[in-house]
């Protein structure tokens, strides 16, 4: 008897060790930190693209069927996924556990007083962007190791190798982005959209104004005329963008400045080349230093 026993305590390890945890994630950013942390011992698919506007995504059968299968779904958080809900309903699994990546994050942005429809894409809770600073991914990453060590205590000890493997790679990753982003500290630019609170901070870059007169507000020929002048006055030298909007407004206030318009990827696989949320650091620092 105690050998059937022993043999199914064996068997169940052995089944628990080389079972993947299987997760789904709304982002392509989060996709990559899960698969640094949890390597081969993980199956990992996302929502999302890198080159989509992630406040919005179609809710389709093929995402619910992704979440269906999966033991983990982790979001950004802050209502950047309003979409998120309708997904994981449809999706009919009772088992998912979903882990909110914002909980220990140092929020920016929550609006103070009343909030209506007038005031644009406004986030109760504080700005979601919170990706952009990389001091930020550490605390994300840091949720994903806890949650899969939970799921899969088995292998706790592999997750966290990874886990300090990564944040020691961006820890010497950031003495390069902060040695290149020197020369642009205190310099104001023009941003599109006003998803670069946590970025401008740890950069220590000036946030002048945005092509946007409020979050999600289309742009208008008044707010354009505005923005020239700001550019103007305060020899601004260039307009960041996410690479998913519309280039029309920029193009014009840099046919009127001279600013120049430079588009970055804000999420993994936002452009070709762009396969981890380091290569798009690396970019988006890279473009800030070459064009101040």
């Amino acid at each position: 008897m105690k050998k059937i026993i022993l043999f199914f305590v064996i068997l169940l390890f052995q089944v628990s060790a080389f079972s993947e945890v299987k997760v789904v994630t709304t982002t392509t950013v989060i996709y990559d930190l899960v698969k640094q942390v949890g390597g081969d011992k993980v199956s990992v698919d996302y929502l999302c693209r890198g080159d989509q506007d992630p406040h919005f995504l179609e809710v389709l059968p093929s995402y619910m069927l992704k979440i269906r299968k999966a033991d983990i779904m982790f979001e950004i958080g802050l209502g950047l996924e309003l979409w998120a809900p309708q997904l994981i309903d449809g999706s009919r699994n009772s088992n998912l556990k979903l882990v909110d990546l914002s909980k220990g994050i140092d929020k920016k942005d929550i609006p103070a007083g009343k909030i209506d429809a007038s005031q644009g894409d406004i986030h109760p809770y504080g700005n979601p962007h919170y990706w952009l600073d990389p001091n930020n991914v550490k605390v994300m990453a840091q949720e994903i190791l806890d949650a899969l060590s939970e799921q899969d205590p088995v292998n706790a000890d592999y997750y966290n190798s990874n886990y300090d493997k990564f944040v020691k790679s961006l820890d010497e990753k950031m003495k390069q982005w902060e040695s290149k982003m020197s020369k642009v500290k205190g310099k104001p630019v023009i941003f599109f959209h006003a998803s670069w609170i946590y970025f401008a901070e740890h950069f220590a870059v000036k946030i002048a104004g945005y092509v946007e007169p409020k979050p999600g507000i289309p742009p208008t020929p008044s707010h354009n005329a505005e923005v020239i002048n700001l550019i103007k006055k305060n020899n601004i030298k260039f307009i960041v963008m996410e690479n998913f909007y519309s280039d029309n407004a920029p193009k014009q206030i840099s046919s009127a400045t001279g600013a120049k318009v430079i588009k970055v990827p804000v999420a993994v696989f936002g452009m070709d080349g762009i396969n981890s949320y380091i290569d798009m650091m690396d970019y988006i620092v890279n473009k800030f230093s070459e064009n101040i």
